[in-house]
């Protein structure tokens, strides 16, 4: 089962070092890393997916909150949540293959951000199992190159994860 652990942190080097070392020493795979600013001044915001039972999850949490940086753990694996996950894809297009890639655009939402002569770059953002059919979907047409930015989660609702506590 995949949990999604959101994790603040202070906004200081060596902290998502840190927080890696943890998995890595506990042999956890990480899944999915996503670190970025947020709202608040001084503190960073890590999603963090792992795939694990919810005892292991457990024991991950009880580790992270054992790290000096770290200021809040939640996992969104029990709690209604928005996730989001973008995908950057080079597709190969070669004449007919730019007619049924602009359908796959059309059908799937994704948005045409870059094209040259023999290729096109798309963005795809939605939930992981969206952008994942969109790529099953460009794959026939020949995928040249392709990032993920890893996922992006919060909870649902008006209840916010805050470094306060």
């Amino acid at each position: 089962m995949q949990h999604t652990l959101v994790v603040l942190v202070e906004d200081k080097p060596g902290v998502l070092n840190r927080v890696a070392s943890l998995f890595r020493r506990r042999v956890f795979n990480i899944e999915s890393l996503s670190v970025g600013h947020t709202a608040e001044p001084g503190i960073s915001r890590m999603t963090i997916v792992i795939d694990s039972d919810q005892v292991h999850a457990d024991r991950v949490i009880a580790y992270l909150y054992k790290l000096v940086n770290v200021l809040q753990v939640e996992d969104l694996g029990a709690v209604p949540a928005v996730t989001r996950d973008l995908a950057l894809v080079k597709v190969a297009v070669a004449g007919h293959d730019r007619a049924t890639l602009l359908r796959v655009v059309d059908e799937t939402r994704a948005h045409i951000v870059d094209t040259g002569e023999q290729t096109m770059t798309l963005e795809i953002t939605g939930e992981p199992p969206h952008v994942d059919a969109v790529i099953a979907r460009l794959e026939p047409l020949g995928i040249i190159e392709m990032v993920r930015s890893g996922q992006v989660a919060m909870r649902r609702g008006d209840t916010a994860l805050s470094a306060a506590g």
